[in-house]
């Protein structure tokens, strides 16, 4: 049986290149949800004004990888501190959320939340929001890092990120 969270933590491309490292995780899909426009493109949720987050469905088996180290992986990777953003990536479109499914993601989204704030001196800013329909983003969006290795902001942002949780989920990380 498998479990699917749905997160928000800047660019889809960082949260999708961590999570296709972790053993347990069978699907990232990096999506679009949280905002009024349907059926929203990349070109009109970067503009900030579709209400929607970039975003990733991340699908995993729990007798693999219990879903605390996929969330703890979720706040490692991100600075949930910063407000509608993450680095030089800024607007809501980059906003630190939550979309649980139903009230036991949202118990579990709490406990994480509450685990991050020991790690982080800042404020969590991050949201709990109610998971509205996920659009999916457009394919080349799709493992972006994967088949986009030398590309400038995956060498500059994702790869560190990839790094950072391989370190501190070494147990959990792919070969």
């Amino acid at each position: 049986m498998t479990e699917t969270y749905v997160l928000a933590g800047g660019c889809f491309w960082c949260l999708d290149a961590v999570y296709r490292t972790l053993r347990g995780v069978s699907a990232v899909v990096s999506g679009y949800t949280g905002g009024s426009t349907p059926s929203p493109n990349y070109e009109q949720v970067c503009t900030g004004r579709t209400g929607h987050a970039e975003a990733v469905a991340v699908t995993f088996d729990p007798e693999v990888i219990p879903g605390e180290i996929i969330l703890d992986a979720f706040f490692t990777l991100h600075d949930p501190t910063q407000l509608n953003r993450q680095g030089n990536d800024i607007g809501t479109q980059y906003r630190s959320a939550m979309f649980p499914k139903n009230d036991a993601q949202r118990e579990v989204f709490e406990a994480a939340i509450d685990r991050a704030r020991e790690w982080w001196d800042g404020q969590i800013v991050t949201t709990i929001e109610p998971l509205g329909e996920y659009f999916v983003a457009e394919d080349y969006h799709q493992d972006f890092f994967a088949k986009n290795p030398g590309q400038g902001y995956c060498l500059a942002v994702a790869a560190p990120k990839v790094t950072k949780v391989r370190r501190r989920f070494a147990e959990y990380a792919t070969v």
